[in-house]
């Protein structure tokens, strides 16, 4: 349904905030008013998972919390639920990575900047009795590294900044957003890669090779006469695929030439992935079929 990225520095009270916003919605939801479909509210936290501050005292430590924060978001993000995520997310490229993640799912989202002053966040860290406080060395690193949301871009909108001084959360704004704001299709940075089969680069080279080796036949016998052409490949008896020949005899030079130029482009889907809609083929007929386009298109006449 969607995700609730919770930001803010170290200490600065976001676990609490994060419970006002997972009352306010959980009241919503119970309404008599509210007729929509059955939610399920959820926070996720370093604390939850059972990671400590020290995690974040190097980045050896950090970057595998990081990972299994994210994995477990990743776990728990689903249709029914509204999943608070309760936990530093200072780098933008991390929560432009948490974007991505929900954009796939389909999810709304929305950002909370939790705000207090340095100050006050040092006070509260250096008063924590429940040993979740981080140490002051690493406290400081945390204040110099954080990259703060933007309302700019768009993995942090809609964006809610909740003051220290604040009574209480934006809810009303933060409910609208969760429930009536768009839900943005994946775009090809979040599509999964569809992996080409082990033998496609053998496929392509064999059938484009033997193609050009027919379409050389057939143009010395026609003479230069232009028209279609059945070709025969001795590697695949049974493919016989049809190209339009131009009123002139082809080189050899020149159908290498397009051959590479035609085999290099698939090399990148075949070696990268593709994230075309359903599945490719990279069966001897499909490559035939596109070679034959790509000649047709490319030979002058």
């Amino acid at each position: 349904m969607a995700l609730i990225t919770i930001s803010g520095y170290p200490s600065s009270g976001k676990t609490q905030r994060a419970t006002e916003i997972k009352e306010y919605l959980e009241h919503k939801l119970q309404d008599p008013s509210y007729q929509g479909p059955q939610l399920k509210v959820s926070i996720l936290s370093d604390d939850i998972l059972g990671l400590n501050r020290s995690a974040y005292n190097e980045s050896r430590s950090e970057k595998p919390a990081r990972g299994a924060l994210f994995t477990a978001m990743q776990r728990q993000m689903s249709l029914d639920t509204v999943l608070i995520v309760d936990a530093l997310n200072y780098i933008k490229g991390f929560r432009y990575q948490m974007y991505c993640a929900a954009r796939e799912m389909k999810l709304r989202v929305c950002t909370v900047f939790v705000v207090a002053s340095h100050e006050l966040c040092r006070e509260w860290n250096l008063a924590r009795q429940d040993g979740h406080s981080y140490a002051p060395e690493t406290f400081e690193n945390l204040l110099v590294r954080y990259e703060e949301p933007s309302s700019m871009v768009r993995w942090d909108s809609p964006l809610f900044t909740v003051m220290w001084t604040d009574q209480s959360i934006p809810g009303e704004g933060i409910w609208d957003a969760i429930t009536k704001g768009n839900v943005k299709p994946p775009n090809s940075g979040t599509l999964s890669v569809v992996k080409a089969p082990t033998d496609a680069l053998h496929t392509l080279e064999q059938t484009t090779a033997s193609m050009v080796s027919a379409i050389m036949i057939e143009s010395a016998s026609m003479q230069g006469s232009a028209g279609p052409v059945t070709l025969s490949l001795p590697s695949s008896p049974s493919l016989r695929p049809r190209i339009i020949l131009p009123p002139r005899n082809l080189t050899l030079s020149e159908l290498q030439r397009l051959k590479r130029q035609f085999v290099t482009v698939h090399k990148k889907a075949i070696t990268l992935g593709t994230t075309e809609k359903g599945s490719v083929n990279w069966g001897e007929e499909s490559i035939a079929s596109k070679f034959v386009e790509y000649l047709e298109e490319h030979i002058k006449p």
